[in-house]
Order: structure tokens, then C-alpha cells, then sequence
């Protein structure tokens, strides 16, 4: 066998995380065991994964198990798994670099304070780099199932700035790790304390995870020592379990386990479902949300078992795009064990599954929305944007889905959205029969919106809508509790009964005088406007833009544009103008038509900023203004 042995550099990312954990978590140091062996239980569920098309790859050692052993002479703890191994390739990807999305993003948020970090890391996922909390040297021996013995693979590091590889015999798959441990560790080189640590952390652990029993003494006081193994954990699968045999510790620590997550979970669902079909379902909302919330590609999620057989994670089937936050595990009694995504994509069991264990998580939001409102207020801030696609992806659900969001509104008194569509309909002004929003890039734009005028000044309640994701709620959410939903800045103004018949007379005869002023804009305007009108919708402004009422709104064609996207053509918006703003009146009066037309485009290009718009020529509209100034200074 030629040994290969070479020395790697760690990818940059893992310097600077490996720096963070040592200084950023050394208070919760006993983690460090958690995550090696939540990584030992992946190793055994994706063996018996593979397993199932591959049986030779369990090489004649068919019991999966972690083994756990420490030496206090050498100053070691020694961690050993028979689960599926790594290969050469595999351990330079897994081990020296972070192979996930969102690792920008977390580096930028770090703030340097040691305590705000620690919980940043938990969020990001720290695995087997929190070895290096207790210890200074690392060494893991593995090798991949299925590889001759001569294909083992040493790794080494000292957590600073590289680390060695080089080739090994190992007769035994799977992985062992060797802590040396730093000075001032000694407290762990006990079998008293290792075995606290398995259960207060990995109790739920489905495989067993085994320490020599402890010693015993013969009837001379003899010391008998023993190098049997038992199991120190439950070693059965938590989610088998009764309700009311586990404790609401261990369901937070199961929920670590399963999402590689250090926060507690915001709530969870645990129900045993029976019938047409048998499964039981432990899920999950979490309490942050992760860095790679809006990879869509993104693998992890909910765990697919068969009767207790751990059979893939990465399924959309299981759980709507739209609810990708959602955590835990279902297993199922009448699915077959040699299932693949191939059968998934077609089977009305999975079907089933998905919809009961939808309208669980679904149900469990609506119980915080009710009963735990700042709990519900916590979730919204991390997960409200990812819920909002439910409206337009589930339709079955949809209704549900809609009564659980959440905006701000001209009343709202801060930006957190916290209104439903129920709030907003119980504070209808009589009369009211729409429910009113607005699309904008900000809560400032939206707020100082020209659009609003006339309902702040009547008193009408106008939803503020700046997620991007929004357009798309708007435009799958027509109406909510019979009353429909309305863009304030789409067709022509009809407050319908909110208008009593002095102002729909006084309008009228506001739109017969305005005429000349109209004809004039319109002539300026040419093919920039589909129309020009003279409004009631405004009140302090001169001018604003509408869309057609079921043509594309402004918003979403920045939006769109902003995206690469391709956007309609010869879609274009009408301009309103108040006739009794002092700037709309001096271009009535005005006798020069160069004038005339420069004003007119001002109130256009002006209308258009004033929404957010982007200007075609702003050189032009600069001068313009320039000019306008000096002529009115001379």
C-alpha cells in the first residue's frame, strides 16, 4: 500500500468559525459530545440507508452502535461508530470546509460579542469542529463501508490553521475520533460524567451508545474492572415513544439533534396518526431561522423513516416549499423500506401523509397565533416571508394560510407586523366593503405614498405591503372573508359607500372644470401616459400614477426588471392630477407652451419618484427643474 500523507490548509471560513467557537462557546463545552455523536447517528442512518440496495456494506457487523472510551493516562477521549464511514474525498470536503449556503451571510452578521456570536454559531450548525472546545488535538480514523481495508483514511489537526491526511489500514468501518484534550479538561476523563452528558444530550439516540460497564468489587474488596459494554442511552427511537413518558427536555434535545440546531424549538407537534394509513409524526418550528432559509435547493428538512429506518431528508414531497423551516421526523408503517424519490413523486400514501402532517403545522400556528401572540410575533419575524408563499402554492390551504399572516397599516403604531386580515376587516368604517393595501419597496415609501391622501383623510385603514414576496400574495389572495382586496394605486378611485353623494357631486364638477388643464397635460404627455384625469384621490400632492386595475402593478414591474425578468410591453400607467394643488393651477394658467410642457413632465417624472420609480432620462429632468428655478428667481 503506498501511504499518502500530506498537509491541507483549512478553507478560510473554518479558521475564522473554529476561532469564534473556541471563545464563543467554551461555556457550554459539553455540546461538543452532542454534536459528534448526533454525527456518529447520521453515519448509522445513512449505512442502513444504503444498505437496503448495498446489504454487503454492513460487512458482516449488521449492530450499529457508538462507542464512547476515555484514558486518563494519555489524557483522551475516544469516540468509535460502525456507521457508514468516509472516504479520502469525503473527508476534505465534510471536514476541511463549510460546504453551505448562507456562510457569507453568517460571517457578516457576526458582531465580535462573544455571547451574541455563540448563539449566531448555534444557528449556523457547528458539528464536529466543536471537538476542538475541549480539546487541541483531533485525530479521526475512518473508512468509507464497502472500501478495502487498506483505503482508511487518517485525519489530524491541531484547530489553528491546517490539518494532515494520510492513508491508513483500518480494518473496521466507520469513524473513530481521538480528543486530546486541553489542560484544565481533566473533568471529563470520568465515566460518571461522559455518561451525565449522553443522557442529559443524546438520551434519544435510536442506536446504542455504549461505555464499559463500571467497575465492581469481589467479596476481598478486590477491584473487578470490566471491558464489557452496555448502553448508556434509551436506544429507542424518541418519537415511538408516549407522549407522556418523555419530558419537554428531552423533546428540545431531540429537536437539536435532528435539525443540528443549539437554539430550543419554538413548538412542536408530536401525534401517532392511524387509519388508512399508520405514521407517526414529531415536528418542528423552529425558533431562528437558519442561513440557507432561501436556498430552495436546500437538502435538509423533514426525515422520512419506515418503521424506524431512516430512509432520506431531502424530500419536497414531505413537506410543502412554502413550510421548508419545519423540522423533525415522520415514520411510516406502510411505506416499503426500499421506497426511492422515484416511488415518492407518485405515491397517494406520501399524499396523504403530507396533507395530514400540513394541516398539523398549520394547526400548531394557529395555536400560536391565539394563545401565545409573542411567541406567534417571534416566528412571524423569522419565517413570515417563507409563509406568505403559501398562498399561492397551496391552494387547499389557503384560507388557513391567509388568516395567519401578519402586516403593518397606516394605524400600526411601530413596523412590526402584527395585523391580520380578521383585525383589519373587524375595524371597517361602515360602508367599507374592501379591504385596502398598498405595494411598495419600504415602510417609508409606502407610508408617504401620495396614494394614501384621501384615505388618511377619511379615516380608511390601508395595509402596507414591502416584502417582495407580497406581489405574489396579492395576486393569488383576491379576497379574504368575502371582501376583496383592493391596490389603492390600480383603476380609478371608487370608495363606493365611503363617499356620501356631496362628494361624488363635488367631484364631478372638480373633473368638468379640470378639463382644459387635463387636454393640456395630455397634449404635453403624448405616448408617456395611456390617459390623464383630474382625481379626489389626492390631497396634498399634484400628480400621481396609476396602473390599469388588472394590468401589472409599478411595484412588481421594478421588481421584475430588478430580476432579469422580461416585462409586458406597451402597458402604460394614467396620470392623476389634483386640480387644486397650486403647481397643477400655475400650469393652467401658463401662456408659454415650452413651459407649459416642462411642467408637465416634471409632475409626470415627480409622480414617478414619488412612488419609487426609476427615471429614463434624469439629465433631462434635472435640467428641466434647473430651468423652471431660474426662470421663477428672475
Amino acid at each position: 500500500m503506498s501511504v499518502q500523507k500530506e498537509t491541507l490548509g483549512f478553507q478560510t471560513e473554518v479558521k475564522q468559525l473554529l476561532h469564534l467557537m473556541i471563545h464563543s462557546l467554551y461555556s457550554n463545552k459539553e455540546i461538543f459530545l452532542r454534536e459528534l455523536i448526533s454525527n456518529a447517528s447520521d453515519a448509522a442512518d445513512k449505512l442502513r440507508f444504503e444498505g437496503l440496495a448495498h446489504p454487503e456494506l454492513f460487512e458482516d457487523d449488521p449492530e450499529l452502535r457508538i462507542r464512547i472510551t476515555f484514558d486518563k493516562d494519555a489524557r483522551t477521549i475516544t469516540l468509535c461508530d460502525n456507521g457508514i464511514g468516509m472516504s479520502r474525498d469525503e473527508v476534505i470536503a465534510n471536514i476541511g470546509t463549510i460546504a453551505k449556503s448562507g456562510t457569507k451571510a453568517f460571517f457578516e452578521q457576526l458582531s465580535g460579542d462573544a455571547k451574541k456570536d455563540a448563539n449566531l454559531i448555534g444557528q449556523f450548525g457547528v458539528g464536529f469542529y466543536s471537538a476542538f472546545i475541549v480539546a487541541d488535538t483531533v485525530t479521526l480514523t475512518t473508512r468509507r463501508a464497502g472500501q478495502p481495508a487498506s483505503q482508511g483514511v487518517r485525519w489530524t489537526s491541531k484547530g489553528e490553521g491546517e490539518y494532515t491526511l494520510e492513508t491508513v489500514e483500518r480494518a473496521q468501518r466507520g469513524t473513530e475520533i481521538v480528543l486530546h484534550l486541553k489542560e484544565g479538561e481533566d473533568e471529563l476523563l470520568n465515566d460518571w460524567t461522559l455518561k451525565r452528558i449522553v443522557r442529559t444530550y443524546s438520551d434519544h439516540i435510536s442506536i446504542p451508545i455504549e461505555m464499559k460497564k463500571g467497575n465492581s468489587y469481589g467479596e476481598d474488596g478486590e477491584v473487578i474492572v470490566s471491558d464489557e459494554f452496555e448502553a448508556v442511552n434509551e436506544a429507542s427511537a424518541l418519537w415511538t415513544r408516549s407522549k407522556n413518558e418523555i419530558t419537554e427536555e428531552q423533546y428540545k434535545e431531540f429537536y437539536k439533534h435532528v435539525a443540528h440546531d443549539f437554539s430550543d424549538p419554538l413548538a412542536w407537534s408530536h401525534a401517532r396518526v392511524e387509519g388508512r394509513q399508520e405514521y407517526t409524526e414529531l415536528l418542528y418550528i423552529p425558533s431562528r431561522a437558519p442561513f440557507d432559509l432561501w436556498d430552495r435547493e436546500r437538502k435538509q428538512g423533514v426525515k422520512l423513516y419506515v418503521r424506524r429506518v431512516f430512509i432520506m431528508e431531502d424530500s419536497h414531497k414531505l413537506m410543502p416549499q412554502y413550510l421548508r423551516f419545519v423540522r423533525g421526523v415522520i415514520d411510516s408503517n406502510d411505506l416499503p423500506l426500499n421506497v426511492s424519490r422515484e416511488i415518492l413523486q407518485a405515491s397517494k400514501d406520501i399524499d396523504a401523509i403530507r396533507s395530514g402532517c400540513v394541516k398539523k403545522v398549520l394547526g400548531l400556528l394557529e395555536d400560536l397565533a391565539e394563545n401565545d401572540k409573542t411567541k406567534y410575533a417571534d416566528f412571524w419575524q423569522e419565517f413570515g416571508q417563507v409563509l406568505k408563499e403559501g398562498v399561492g402554492e397551496d391552494f387547499a390551504n389557503k384560507e388557513r394560510i391567509a388568516k395567519l399572516l401578519r402586516f403593518v397599516s397606516t394605524v400600526s403604531e411601530s413596523d412590526v407586523p402584527e395585523i391580520s386580515l380578521s383585525d383589519y376587516i373587524g375595524r371597517m368604517k361602515d360602508g367599507q366593503d374592501k379591504i385596502y393595501y398598498i405595494t411598495a419597496d419600504t415602510l417609508s415609501a409606502a407610508r408617504n405614498s401620495p396614494h394614501l391622501e384621501v384615505f388618511k383623510k377619511k379615516g380608511v385603514e390601508v395595509l402596507l405591503l414591502t416584502d417582495r414576496v407580497d406581489e405574489w400574495v396579492v395576486g393569488s389572495l383576491t379576497e379574504f372573508d368575502g371582501k376583496k382586496l383592493q391596490s389603492v394605486a390600480k383603476g380609478a378611485l371608487d370608495l363606493g359607500a365611503l363617499e356620501d353623494e356631496a362628494d361624488k357631486e363635488a367631484q364631478k364638477q372638480v373633473e368638468e372644470a379640470a378639463k382644459p388643464v387635463v387636454e393640456l397635460v395630455q397634449k404635453a404627455l403624448g405616448e408617456r401616459v395611456e390617459a390623464v384625469r383630474a382625481t379626489a384621490r389626492l390631497t396634498d400632492s399634484p400628480a400621481c400614477l396609476v396602473v390599469g386595475e388588472h394590468d401589472m402593478s409599478a411595484h412588481l414591474e421594478r421588481l421584475l426588471k430588478q430580476a432579469g425578468q422580461p416585462v409586458p410591453e406597451g402597458t402604460k400607467p394614467t396620470l392623476e392630477i389634483n386640480p387644486e394643488h397650486v403647481l397643477v393651477k400655475r400650469l393652467a394658467e401658463e401662456q408659454d407652451e415650452a413651459r407649459r410642457t416642462d411642467l408637465a413632465h416634471v409632475l409626470y417624472d415627480q409622480a414617478l419618484l414619488a412612488e419609487g420609480g426609476k427615471l429614463d432620462d434624469p439629465a433631462t429632468f434635472v435640467k428641466r427643474i434647473n430651468k423652471l428655478m431660474l426662470e421663477l428667481s428672475a
